[in-house]
């Protein structure tokens, strides 16, 4: 990704996501000491946006992941218009079965009431956006997380290896006074929605660069194999790079509004999640079984890696792409 050089607080940035590897508390410090200097998607510095986050990811995904959760609320709120967000912010708008979130108005006033599934890190952070239903539609909602009405439940089932200290679990809310942000069906519609998408591709980005160097590291010169291995990820990771830093120039260039910018952003997590996956296949297949056994770094960065870009939709997303354009809908 073409960007301007970084920032000078760039430096303090990483150092910190070196020291707070793997720790979520750690993670939440960094996010919401450094998560309100990310520049705002669309606003044009969107290349270095990704950059940052693709760096800190490089670090340690699990910092990365907290630091794009936390920044992606806080460009929510300023697109909404709001400003001066405080604390750690999380957003939570996945839908569950046989779960169900409702806002109600009480007293002039919104309230939440049921359950919300996969919230992450829900009993660290100090604030939400929450998306609930509003009739038939949904609505986003600021959330004060600390609120005695709100129930995290212990993540007991999460046995996942990767990403360890970002568990997902259930909040229940219970008359939870609650801020509206936006109108209904706003959440989904802005054009924010598809570029905070493609914010989490750069994470996964910024983790596969972090493999390719341990790959190139144990490359050894004339090693054919290992040269060939090395020649793929880095041509898969060019593309990747290249993809994004065209996206952020058509967001930066008001070319990625509306329909165009989902479309975009279809086309974007696809190109940067195969990459991502070609990438752990390639430095699997040349390392072998040693990196991931003896490398503790090494081990949990594939792990991290392997559940982080599960969050593109695979086959799923690309039907949602081929769709768009067998029916014409592409700009």
């Amino acid at each position: 990704m073409d960007c301007a050089s970084l920032p000078a607080w760039t430096d303090a940035m990483l150092t910190a996501a070196r020291a707070g590897a793997e720790d979520a508390v750690s993670g939440i410090a960094l996010a919401a000491e450094f998560g309100s200097r990310l520049p705002q998607p669309g606003a044009g510095q969107t290349a270095l946006r990704w950059r940052l986050l693709a760096e800190v990811s490089g670090q340690d995904l699990t910092v990365g992941r907290i630091l794009e959760a936390h920044s992606d609320a806080l460009a929510i709120l300023a697109e909404a218009g709001e400003d001066g967000a405080e604390g750690a912010w999380g957003v939570f708008a996945a839908e569950g079965p046989g779960v169900r979130l409702e806002a109600e108005v009480q007293d002039r006033s919104f309230v939440l009431t049921g359950t919300k599934p996969w919230c992450s890190l829900a009993g660290e952070l100090d604030r939400a956006l929450v998306t609930a239903h509003v009739g038939e539609q949904r609505q986003l909602f600021a959330v004060d997380l600390r609120d005695r009405s709100v129930q995290v439940e212990p993540p007991s089932g999460w046995v996942a290896r990767g990403l360890r200290e970002v568990p997902s679990a259930p909040v229940h809310f219970a008359a939870t006074p609650a801020r509206a942000v936006g109108e209904p069906g706003w959440y989904l519609a802005r054009s924010g929605f598809a570029w905070g998408g493609i914010g989490v591709a750069a994470c996964w980005y910024g983790g596969a660069v972090a493999m390719s160097r341990t790959l190139q590291r144990a490359a050894k010169r004339g090693d054919e194999l290992l040269a060939l291995h090395v020649g793929l990820v880095d041509a898969v990771l060019h593309g990747a790079a290249s993809t994004l830093g065209d996206a952020a120039r058509q967001i930066d260039d008001g070319g990625a509004q509306g329909p165009a910018g989902e479309l975009l952003a279809l086309r974007v997590r696809a190109v940067v999640a195969e990459a991502v996956e070609r990438t752990m296949s390639q430095v699997a297949h040349a390392l072998g079984p040693a990196p991931l056994a003896f490398d503790e770094v090494h081990s949990r960065r594939v792990a991290d890696l392997q559940l982080y870009v599960r969050q593109h939709h695979a086959e799923r997303d690309l039907a949602a792409l081929g769709h768009a354009l067998l029916e014409g809908r592409l700009p």
